[in-house]
């Protein structure tokens, strides 16, 4: 089965344009009058941007970047704060026929040092001859190991002052388009690298099978422009459409929530994404009589991915939100990876949350999947995928295991990457034949994709597979232990593999604190049948990747290396 849309919605999903370059997406944007606008952490109107100013600015600092004398296809990085700037650096990159490379705008991860490291191993990573920052993050890149070697290194109007060369000719389809740096959450960010052709294919998909856009859709997004979710949901697939969209700074969601439903309400947006915890954090942070206040009936998309969805959380989100009018059947879980740009499939859209509940014990045993109504093992279905995406799951051995089976899932699409940047090793491990090898675990049922976990991160424990959501989620269920709070993982123990649950606890109490983490280890043994040992760490210790996932792999590390919080 295939999203493909309705007769009805075909006749006006038709303003995303069969593209091969992001540049000829650009200019067919400009010839509406839409485009970008940029708004402050009180929700107001800083700047707006048309998609015909973009393409002009975008072409002249392209003439500049000509002027700097580097090769055709040299690398680019550019701190994607959530900027007009960074779409200028962007667009212009790919005018002067150079490769551009979003890093992290996110200098909170683990603090000032940990970002400079993160930004210098990035910059060596992709070989980057330039880098570009907004004023306020140009300090940090200048700061950053082999930024002195560079052959620029500065701001948009450093960049204008400099000497104007003649721009190249235009990019070939089959060019690289542009690095994008996966999240990291088991490895150090691995540089996925896009050609032009397969970045157009999944928008195309995106706009015409997934979501229908239309003439009448308006876009809004807080998502980071340095994630594949921001950067080709959030600005490529808007572009392509000739679509307009408001933006607001990650930073600012994350310090007032509220203001995303309020400027979806606000400004009539009818498309708006998030990962699990942004539906999550702003339900939490929602007072009474805020929800009535909003008009979200135009809110027709609210899609989900990036992580594991939990079905209760946006369960909680919509009821939170109706009485400003959000309709449950808004909400459209997907599944996709920056290795194939962004999306692979999509739930049919206004049909709400597809839950699996499942027999937990036979999943355990042997990764059949038994549907059980009453079981508490619940799962997000993500969809069917996009014509001419392909989605196999595989046994160990490599064999295809038919639906109701949990494996590995693979994937053969027109969108996957070419490889990560200069890795050939992990290139050959991970993608063969075709086909690409994702890491995560999952089946299928009715031709629909759910995905269960992280091959690295799976506990297994005396012959039974125990995924560490399991356990998280466990733990979060009590009093004073959120969402995002818990990680589990295994070590070494004298007896044989021990699990680890690090545990962000705010209980004061010395006695209390004991208390909760005995009784989590006690309903970790009731429900799943195996010891643990719960270690308390401060708040916001956890480790996260560049994109706000949990890190177990940090986690784990930082725990072996004795340092009890990582």
């Amino acid at each position: 089965m295939t999203l493909t849309p309705t007769p009805t919605e075909r006749a006006v999903a038709l303003r995303c344009g069969d593209f091969d370059t992001l540049l000829e997406a650009l200019e067919y944007a400009a010839e509406a009058g839409t485009g970008a606008s940029f708004h402050d952490g009180r929700g107001r109107l800083q700047s707006t941007l048309t998609w015909a100013a973009l393409r002009d600015a975008a072409e002249a600092a392209g003439t500049r970047f000509a002027g700097l004398g580097l090769a055709r296809g040299d690398r680019v990085a550019i701190v994607a704060e959530t900027h007009e700037d960074f779409l200028v650096h962007f667009f212009g990159a790919r005018y002067a026929g150079l490769v551009p490379v979003p890093l992290p705008a996110s200098i909170h991860m683990g603090g000032h040092q940990h970002y400079v490291e993160l930004v210098g191993r990035m910059l060596a990573d992709a070989g980057a001859r330039c880098a570009l920052a907004t004023d306020a993050f140009l300090p940090y890149l200048q700061e950053a190991d082999g930024a002195e070697s560079l052959a620029f290194v500065g701001t948009r109007e450093a960049l204008l002052a400099e000497r104007a060369g003649t721009l190249p000719a235009r990019p070939e389809p089959h060019e690289r388009a542009y690095i994008q740096y996966t999240s990291g959450s088991t490895r150090f960010p691995r540089g996925a690298v896009l050609t032009e052709r397969a970045a157009l294919r999944n928008v195309l998909g995106i706009a015409r099978d997934g979501l229908a856009i239309t003439e009448a859709d308006r876009f809004c997004s807080w998502l980071p422009l340095y994630h594949d979710m921001g950067l080709v949901g959030k600005v490529i697939v808007p572009i392509a459409s000739q679509c307009s969209i408001d933006y607001l700074g990650t930073r600012e969601f994350a310090m007032r929530p509220r203001l995303w439903p309020r400027m979806i309400s606000d400004r009539g947006a009818t498309i708006s994404f998030s990962p699990p915890f942004g539906y999550e954090l702003t339900a939490r942070r929602l007072r009474p009589g805020d929800a009535e206040a909003f008009d979200l009936s135009r809110w027709r998309i609210a899609g989900c991915g990036a992580d594991m969805i939990r079905p209760e959380v946006l369960e909680q989100f919509a009821d939170a939100l109706a009485p400003g009018g959000f309709h449950a059947g808004a909400l459209m879980p997907s599944y996709g990876m920056a290795e194939v740009s962004l999306a692979v499939s999509f739930t049919p859209r206004g049909r709400g949350i597809g839950v699996d509940a499942i027999d937990g014990d036979a999943r355990a045993a042997g990764g059949t999947v038994r549907p059980t109504p009453d079981s508490n093992a619940r799962f997000t279905r993500c969809g069917h995928p996009l014509p001419d995406y392909r989605v196999e799951i595989r046994d160990e051995a490599g064999a295809v295991l038919p639906e109701l089976r949990e494996g590995s899932v693979f994937l053969s699409t027109p969108s996957t990457m070419e490889g990560y940047h200069d890795s050939p090793e992990i290139n050959r491990e991970i993608l063969r034949d075709g086909w690409l090898d994702t890491g995560d675990l999952g089946y299928l049922h009715d031709g629909e994709l759910v995905l269960t976990g992280r091959r690295k991160d799976l506990i297994i424990v005396n012959g039974r597979n125990i995924w560490p959501q399991d356990v998280e989620h466990i733990a979060e269920q009590f009093r004073g232990v959120r969402t995002g709070d818990a990680a589990a993982f295994t070590v070494d123990g004298d007896a044989g593999p021990e699990v680890v649950v690090l545990l962000q606890c705010r209980e004061q109490d010395e006695n209390a604190r004991s208390d909760l983490l005995r009784e989590i280890q006690g309903e970790v043994r009731a429900a799943l049948g195996i010891d643990s040992r719960v270690t308390p760490v401060p708040p916001h210790s956890l480790p996260k990747t560049t994109s706000g996932k949990l890190s177990r792999a940090r986690a784990r590390q930082a725990y072996l290396e004795g340092l009890g919080a990582p």
